[in-house]
């Protein structure tokens, strides 16, 4: 992995296709929540497989927490949609053929000298994409259990809603006072509850576009 891929640096706002041959920009998926980016060896490999099937259980939490999951992988089309399928994965799996993120990051998997893969990683991000961990997942083991990105999420929710602790006097003064810049979503600066609803529907279409291709990052 690229040394400035780190804690506190912004992860690249790579542009792929999506499991439905839709262009998706990362930092549009992401909308304004947090976000989980796991970059997958692929449907073939076991270890992927099993993580996954962990992530399908972990979803429905990381919905009501405003946080998105996207895996990247270097399957072709009709591969992808068999990963999403059989796992039963109710988020967007965009395709890299062309290896852009493995080259872009440096994660080549060289020891694997009968796929060209990336070595498994899983990130996650804050707002605007944001690095807050890197769990470098080439040993199963290496990957993050459920109850540490449980863990990670909870320090990063902390951090990013000013609201986290609703019984400050401060923010019930506010509260009281028609003041609701500090409260999510309901600030003037905040995303509307229409926007927030799309986003925990999944519904890509109607709240993250579609980018120009062919893919490329910014």
């Amino acid at each position: 992995m690229k040394p400035d891929i780190k804690p506190g640096a912004k992860f690249p706002d790579y542009v792929l296709p999506d499991h439905t041959k839709t262009a998706r920009r990362l930092s549009w998926l992401q909308g304004d929540q947090l976000m989980i980016v796991v970059l997958t060896r692929g449907f073939f490999c076991p270890k992927d497989r099993a993580h996954m099937l962990e992530l399908v259980r972990f979803h429905q939490q990381c919905v009501v927490g405003y946080t998105q999951l996207v895996t990247i992988t270097t399957d072709d089309w009709h591969v992808t949609n068999n990963y999403r399928q059989q796992t039963d994965a109710q988020w967007p799996f965009l395709y890299d053929e062309e290896r852009m993120v493995q080259k872009d990051l440096d994660i080549k998997e060289y020891t694997d000298t009968s796929h060209d893969v990336m070595i498994p990683h899983t990130i996650v991000l804050g707002r605007d994409l944001e690095i807050h961990k890197v769990y470098n997942g080439y040993y199963y083991w290496g990957r993050p259990s459920m109850a540490e990105l449980h863990a990670d999420l909870r320090d990063l929710a902390q951090k990013t809603y000013q609201d986290w602790d609703i019984t400050r006097p401060e923010l019930r003064k506010k509260w009281e006072e028609g003041d609701m810049s500090d409260f999510y979503p309901y600030g003037d600066n905040s995303i509307s509850m229409e926007g927030l609803m799309l986003e925990m529907a999944g519904a890509t279409d109607q709240y993250a576009g579609s980018p120009q291709m062919p893919a490329k990052k910014e």
